[in-house]
């Protein structure tokens, strides 16, 4: 994961970012400010998508986000967890097929984790 600090031409401010690889897809969560300095969260989904094969092998990425504001922070964060309990009840906790590297990237990614705790 990598964590930076940039500006946007956008003139949103992007005071914090992570982004997270997972195979063909890429993860960026930014805390940015808007133009009152007031900061939400931005979440993207970039995946590569190639079309055709070798030499005339086209690349692009299909883009998703979602903007959260503080407001709905603890509604989201609620339900997110409830999702990931019911998936971990109907299915187990996930064991990826290199178990050992897994282990060592979550012992990793728990150091640089990202807390929130949002007082109201």
């Amino acid at each position: 994961m990598e964590e930076y600090k940039k500006y946007n031409e956008n003139e949103k401010e992007i005071v914090f970012s992570q982004a997270i690889k997972a195979g063909k897809r890429i993860y960026y969560i930014d805390v940015k400010k808007n133009r009152k300095d007031e900061m939400y969260l931005s979440i993207t989904e970039s995946k590569k998508i190639v079309n055709g094969e070798g030499e005339d092998a086209q690349v692009s990425f299909e883009k998703h986000k979602i903007f959260l504001y503080r407001e709905d922070f603890e509604k989201f964060a609620v339900s997110l967890q409830k999702a990931i309990d019911f998936v971990v009840a109907e299915q187990g906790e996930y064991q990826p097929r290199n178990y050992e590297q897994a282990t060592e990237e979550k012992s990793e990614s728990n150091e640089n984790a990202l807390k929130i705790d949002i007082d109201f």
